[in-house]
Protein backbone atom coordinates (compact mmCIF):
# COMPACT_ATOMS: atom_id res chain seq x y z
CA UNK A 1 0.00 0.00 0.00
CA UNK A 2 1.32 3.53 -0.83
CA UNK A 3 -0.36 5.74 1.63
CA UNK A 4 -1.00 8.78 -0.16
CA UNK A 5 -2.72 6.94 -2.75
CA UNK A 6 -5.45 6.46 -0.34
CA UNK A 7 -6.15 10.12 -0.23
CA UNK A 8 -5.30 10.93 -4.16
CA UNK A 9 -7.53 13.06 -6.34
CA UNK A 10 -11.10 11.21 -6.62
CA UNK A 11 -10.68 9.29 -4.04
CA UNK A 12 -11.77 9.64 -0.12
CA UNK A 13 -9.94 8.49 3.26
CA UNK A 14 -11.78 7.55 5.28
CA UNK A 15 -10.03 6.23 8.63
CA UNK A 16 -11.40 5.60 12.47
CA UNK A 17 -8.72 5.59 15.02
CA UNK A 18 -9.11 3.25 18.14
CA UNK A 19 -7.35 3.12 21.48
CA UNK A 20 -5.93 -0.02 22.89
CA UNK A 21 -8.84 -1.90 25.76
CA UNK A 22 -7.88 -2.42 29.11
CA UNK A 23 -10.34 -5.49 30.03
CA UNK A 24 -11.65 -8.22 28.29
CA UNK A 25 -15.01 -6.02 28.47
CA UNK A 26 -13.59 -3.17 26.55
CA UNK A 27 -11.92 -5.29 24.46
CA UNK A 28 -15.20 -7.15 22.93
CA UNK A 29 -17.13 -3.64 22.96
CA UNK A 30 -13.90 -2.57 20.57
CA UNK A 31 -14.25 -5.56 18.53
CA UNK A 32 -18.41 -4.85 17.87
CA UNK A 33 -17.27 -1.07 17.01
CA UNK A 34 -14.82 -2.51 14.28
CA UNK A 35 -17.30 -4.51 12.87
CA UNK A 36 -19.65 -1.87 12.35
CA UNK A 37 -17.51 0.03 11.13
CA UNK A 38 -16.47 -1.86 8.67
CA UNK A 39 -19.54 -1.72 6.76
CA UNK A 40 -18.47 1.96 5.48
CA UNK A 41 -15.58 0.57 4.12
CA UNK A 42 -12.74 2.44 5.31
CA UNK A 43 -9.30 2.93 3.81
CA UNK A 44 -7.27 2.41 7.17
CA UNK A 45 -7.46 2.15 10.87
CA UNK A 46 -4.77 3.56 13.06
CA UNK A 47 -4.38 2.63 16.92
CA UNK A 48 -3.16 4.96 19.84
CA UNK A 49 0.35 4.00 21.44
CA UNK A 50 0.66 4.58 25.38
CA UNK A 51 3.29 7.10 26.71
CA UNK A 52 6.96 4.93 27.04
CA UNK A 53 5.63 1.98 24.69
CA UNK A 54 3.15 1.15 27.60
CA UNK A 55 0.96 -0.34 25.31
CA UNK A 56 2.97 -1.39 22.66
CA UNK A 57 1.98 -5.42 22.77
CA UNK A 58 -1.58 -4.05 22.67
CA UNK A 59 -1.65 -1.60 20.35
CA UNK A 60 -0.11 -3.95 17.75
CA UNK A 61 -1.97 -6.96 18.92
CA UNK A 62 -5.31 -4.34 18.02
CA UNK A 63 -3.82 -4.24 14.75
CA UNK A 64 -3.17 -7.78 13.86
CA UNK A 65 -6.96 -8.67 14.64
CA UNK A 66 -8.37 -5.64 12.47
CA UNK A 67 -5.69 -7.38 9.80
CA UNK A 68 -7.15 -10.89 10.53
CA UNK A 69 -11.10 -9.88 10.58
CA UNK A 70 -10.98 -7.75 7.55
CA UNK A 71 -8.14 -7.10 5.46
CA UNK A 72 -7.38 -3.85 5.29
CA UNK A 73 -4.60 -1.30 5.80
CA UNK A 74 -3.54 -0.19 9.49
CA UNK A 75 -1.61 2.52 11.33
CA UNK A 76 0.56 1.78 14.49
CA UNK A 77 1.14 5.44 16.56
CA UNK A 78 3.95 5.45 18.05
CA UNK A 79 6.21 8.56 20.45
CA UNK A 80 9.47 9.28 21.34
CA UNK A 81 8.67 9.61 24.73
CA UNK A 82 10.38 7.03 26.63
CA UNK A 83 12.05 5.34 24.07
CA UNK A 84 15.77 4.94 22.92
CA UNK A 85 16.36 5.25 18.94
CA UNK A 86 17.29 1.48 18.84
CA UNK A 87 13.72 0.85 20.49
CA UNK A 88 11.62 2.68 17.97
CA UNK A 89 13.88 0.81 15.54
CA UNK A 90 12.59 -2.77 17.19
CA UNK A 91 8.85 -1.58 17.64
CA UNK A 92 9.41 -0.32 13.81
CA UNK A 93 10.09 -4.39 13.22
CA UNK A 94 7.52 -5.85 14.92
CA UNK A 95 5.01 -3.42 13.36
CA UNK A 96 6.29 -4.50 9.57
CA UNK A 97 6.38 -7.95 10.93
CA UNK A 98 2.58 -7.98 11.43
CA UNK A 99 1.86 -6.39 8.61
CA UNK A 100 1.54 -2.59 10.11
CA UNK A 101 1.51 -0.11 7.11
CA UNK A 102 1.82 3.28 8.19
CA UNK A 103 2.61 4.80 11.41
CA UNK A 104 1.24 8.24 13.02
CA UNK A 105 4.80 9.55 14.16
CA UNK A 106 4.65 12.01 16.93
CA UNK A 107 7.06 13.21 19.65
CA UNK A 108 4.35 12.26 22.40
CA UNK A 109 2.70 14.31 25.52
CA UNK A 110 5.00 14.32 28.81
CA UNK A 111 4.14 11.33 30.97
CA UNK A 112 1.05 11.93 33.20
CA UNK A 113 2.53 13.92 36.07
CA UNK A 114 5.06 15.68 34.24
CA UNK A 115 4.60 19.11 32.76
CA UNK A 116 6.89 19.06 29.81
CA UNK A 117 8.33 16.75 27.13
CA UNK A 118 11.78 15.15 28.18
CA UNK A 119 14.02 13.88 25.98
CA UNK A 120 15.11 10.06 26.28
CA UNK A 121 18.98 9.16 26.83
CA UNK A 122 19.60 8.01 23.26
CA UNK A 123 15.88 8.93 21.98
CA UNK A 124 14.75 11.15 19.58
CA UNK A 125 13.70 14.93 20.65
CA UNK A 126 11.15 15.86 17.73
CA UNK A 127 8.88 14.21 15.70
CA UNK A 128 10.33 15.15 12.40
CA UNK A 129 13.10 12.83 13.80
CA UNK A 130 11.03 10.40 14.11
CA UNK A 131 9.61 10.51 10.81
CA UNK A 132 13.42 10.90 9.06
CA UNK A 133 13.87 7.84 11.02
CA UNK A 134 10.97 5.83 9.49
CA UNK A 135 11.73 7.33 5.92
CA UNK A 136 15.43 6.61 5.77
CA UNK A 137 15.64 2.81 7.58
CA UNK A 138 11.85 1.40 7.11
CA UNK A 139 10.81 3.15 3.74
CA UNK A 140 8.01 0.54 3.14
CA UNK A 141 5.72 1.88 6.01
CA UNK A 142 3.63 4.99 5.26
CA UNK A 143 4.21 7.85 7.59
CA UNK A 144 1.33 10.38 9.02
CA UNK A 145 2.24 13.25 10.84
CA UNK A 146 -0.26 15.36 13.40
CA UNK A 147 -1.05 18.98 12.34
CA UNK A 148 -2.72 21.41 14.95
CA UNK A 149 -5.84 23.53 13.16
CA UNK A 150 -5.48 25.40 16.77
CA UNK A 151 -1.82 25.64 17.13
CA UNK A 152 -0.27 22.75 19.38
CA UNK A 153 -0.34 24.30 22.83
CA UNK A 154 3.27 23.82 23.40
CA UNK A 155 4.05 26.30 20.09
CA UNK A 156 5.52 29.52 20.77
CA UNK A 157 3.73 30.72 17.94
CA UNK A 158 1.22 29.23 15.42
CA UNK A 159 4.38 30.27 12.54
CA UNK A 160 6.57 28.45 14.67
CA UNK A 161 3.92 25.37 14.66
CA UNK A 162 3.59 25.66 11.19
CA UNK A 163 6.92 25.30 10.63
CA UNK A 164 7.53 22.28 12.68
CA UNK A 165 4.69 20.37 10.27
CA UNK A 166 6.28 21.35 7.52
CA UNK A 167 9.97 19.94 8.52
CA UNK A 168 7.62 16.90 9.47
CA UNK A 169 6.06 16.46 5.72
CA UNK A 170 9.60 17.67 4.63
CA UNK A 171 11.52 14.29 6.41
CA UNK A 172 9.03 11.56 4.54
CA UNK A 173 5.45 12.91 6.67
CA UNK A 174 3.06 11.34 3.73
CA UNK A 175 -0.32 12.67 5.07
CA UNK A 176 -1.62 15.13 7.82
CA UNK A 177 -4.08 14.29 10.29
CA UNK A 178 -5.40 17.18 12.08
CA UNK A 179 -6.16 17.50 16.03
CA UNK A 180 -9.80 17.05 16.79
CA UNK A 181 -11.58 21.18 15.94
CA UNK A 182 -15.61 22.13 16.02
CA UNK A 183 -15.07 25.30 14.20
CA UNK A 184 -14.53 24.16 10.42
CA UNK A 185 -13.11 28.00 10.19
CA UNK A 186 -10.10 27.09 12.02
CA UNK A 187 -9.06 23.91 10.01
CA UNK A 188 -10.35 26.46 6.52
CA UNK A 189 -7.75 28.84 7.72
CA UNK A 190 -5.13 26.15 8.48
CA UNK A 191 -5.13 24.85 5.56
CA UNK A 192 -4.76 27.81 3.70
CA UNK A 193 -2.23 28.85 5.81
CA UNK A 194 -0.20 25.11 4.82
CA UNK A 195 -0.89 26.10 0.94
CA UNK A 196 0.81 29.42 1.67
CA UNK A 197 4.01 27.89 3.50
CA UNK A 198 4.28 25.09 0.10
CA UNK A 199 3.02 22.33 2.31
CA UNK A 200 1.50 20.10 -0.41
CA UNK A 201 0.75 16.91 1.82
CA UNK A 202 -2.57 15.93 2.07
CA UNK A 203 -4.36 16.83 5.07
CA UNK A 204 -7.23 15.33 6.40
CA UNK A 205 -9.74 16.68 9.17
CA UNK A 206 -9.61 15.21 12.23
CA UNK A 207 -13.30 14.50 13.97
CA UNK A 208 -14.33 13.57 17.31
CA UNK A 209 -18.62 13.31 17.48
CA UNK A 210 -19.45 14.09 21.15
CA UNK A 211 -22.02 11.88 23.02
CA UNK A 212 -21.17 13.48 26.34
CA UNK A 213 -20.67 17.31 27.41
CA UNK A 214 -18.31 16.83 29.84
CA UNK A 215 -16.14 14.37 28.41
CA UNK A 216 -15.53 16.64 25.99
CA UNK A 217 -15.06 19.65 28.11
CA UNK A 218 -11.92 17.80 29.38
CA UNK A 219 -10.55 16.86 26.25
CA UNK A 220 -10.75 20.33 24.80
CA UNK A 221 -8.96 21.55 27.82
CA UNK A 222 -5.98 19.18 27.48
CA UNK A 223 -5.79 19.92 24.13
CA UNK A 224 -7.39 23.28 23.89
CA UNK A 225 -10.18 22.86 21.31
CA UNK A 226 -12.11 26.00 20.78
CA UNK A 227 -15.89 24.92 21.42
CA UNK A 228 -17.73 27.30 19.23
CA UNK A 229 -21.02 28.99 20.90
CA UNK A 230 -23.49 27.07 18.69
CA UNK A 231 -21.95 23.76 20.43
CA UNK A 232 -22.01 24.86 23.74
CA UNK A 233 -25.63 26.14 23.93
CA UNK A 234 -26.81 22.59 22.10
CA UNK A 235 -24.74 20.64 24.63
CA UNK A 236 -26.46 23.25 27.39
CA UNK A 237 -30.03 22.91 26.21
CA UNK A 238 -29.46 18.95 26.25
CA UNK A 239 -29.19 19.02 29.82
CA UNK A 240 -28.01 16.35 31.72
CA UNK A 241 -30.56 14.40 29.44
CA UNK A 242 -28.04 11.34 27.65
CA UNK A 243 -30.17 10.81 24.97
CA UNK A 244 -30.75 14.35 24.03
CA UNK A 245 -26.81 14.83 24.48
CA UNK A 246 -25.98 12.39 22.10
CA UNK A 247 -28.27 13.55 19.53
CA UNK A 248 -26.94 17.63 19.93
CA UNK A 249 -23.75 15.64 19.16
CA UNK A 250 -24.98 13.79 16.45
CA UNK A 251 -26.48 17.00 14.63
CA UNK A 252 -23.53 18.95 15.37
CA UNK A 253 -21.24 16.33 13.84
CA UNK A 254 -23.40 16.04 10.91
CA UNK A 255 -23.27 19.51 10.39
CA UNK A 256 -19.35 19.76 10.47
CA UNK A 257 -18.68 16.51 8.42
CA UNK A 258 -20.71 17.77 5.50
CA UNK A 259 -19.63 21.10 5.21
CA UNK A 260 -15.75 19.64 5.25
CA UNK A 261 -16.94 17.11 2.35
CA UNK A 262 -18.58 19.78 0.57
CA UNK A 263 -14.98 21.58 1.02
CA UNK A 264 -13.28 18.97 -1.09
CA UNK A 265 -11.38 17.60 2.23
CA UNK A 266 -9.17 14.39 0.56
CA UNK A 267 -10.48 12.40 4.07
CA UNK A 268 -11.88 12.15 7.48
CA UNK A 269 -10.17 10.39 10.35
CA UNK A 270 -12.87 9.79 12.95
CA UNK A 271 -11.86 9.43 16.79
CA UNK A 272 -14.36 6.87 17.46
CA UNK A 273 -12.96 6.40 21.06
CA UNK A 274 -13.87 2.65 20.12
CA UNK A 275 -17.33 3.09 20.11
CA UNK A 276 -19.59 3.09 17.17
CA UNK A 277 -23.28 4.38 17.11
CA UNK A 278 -21.81 7.99 17.24
CA UNK A 279 -20.17 7.68 14.33
CA UNK A 280 -22.17 5.23 11.98
CA UNK A 281 -24.92 7.78 12.74
CA UNK A 282 -22.92 10.94 11.02
CA UNK A 283 -21.61 8.64 8.55
CA UNK A 284 -25.35 7.56 7.15
CA UNK A 285 -26.52 10.90 7.68
CA UNK A 286 -23.86 12.59 5.15
CA UNK A 287 -24.41 9.77 2.88
CA UNK A 288 -21.42 7.75 3.27
CA UNK A 289 -23.62 4.65 3.46
CA UNK A 290 -22.90 1.37 4.31
CA UNK A 291 -22.18 -1.59 2.44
Amino acid sequence: MHLPDLYASGRFGLSFELFPPKTPESEAAMWRTVDELMEFQPSLVTCTYGAGGSTRGTTLEVLRGVRERHDIPVASHLTCVGSTVDDLRAYLRDALDLGVAAIVALRGDPPKGEAEFRQAAGGLRYAAELVALIKNEFPELGILVAGYPETHQEAVSPEADLENLRRKCAAGGDVVVTQLFYDNADFFRFRDRCVARGITTPIVPGVMPVTNYAQIRRIATLCKARLPDEFTRAFEAAGADEAAQFEAGVDFATRQVRELLDAGVPGIHFYVLNKSPATVRVLTNVDLQRT
